[in-house]
């Protein structure tokens, strides 16, 4: 018999392997250097077309957090996933009840994510201090 909190997530009720469990942070890692990458991206482009390709080019800077905090927003109040995440089969769930996250859920989560040190700081399942905050787990689809 294992005691209680033997795997990461069975305190919050998720399975401890396969669909619907704790995501590995390997997974996370990945898919938040996916959105990153893309949203750095998406800004290079802009700040490319609006210095209306003079030689002096400038990287995106803080811009690129406008299309990261667009993808995690609004793609978590409508698939439940990050471009990311998408790729790397995982999705964010609500913790207290089966039902889709809110957008004050989702902002909290994003604004503290801005932040980094609550994304880096994690409890015994497996979830950031911006996870705990907004009610909410990345597990596997």
């Amino acid at each position: 018999m294992t005691a209680p909190g033997a795997w990461r997530g069975e305190k919050l009720g998720l399975p401890e392997s396969g669909p619907g469990s704790v995501a590995t942070t390997g997974a996370r890692l990945g898919a938040f250097l996916v959105d990153a990458i893309a949203s750095g991206l998406v800004a290079w482009l802009f700040v490319s077309a609006v210095g209306g390709g003079s030689s002096d080019r400038h990287l995106p800077g803080s811009w690129s957090l406008l299309p990261l905090a667009i993808d995690y927003v609004v793609g978590m109040l409508v698939a439940g996933s990050t471009v990311g995440m998408y790729l790397f089969r995982l999705r964010i769930v609500r913790v207290d009840r089966p039902a889709a996250m809110n957008p004050g859920q989702a902002i909290i989560r994003t604004l503290l994510l801005f932040l980094l040190v609550p994304a880096v700081i994690w409890d015994r399942d497996g979830r950031g201090l911006h996870d705990r905050a907004s009610g909410t787990a990345v597990v596997r689809g």
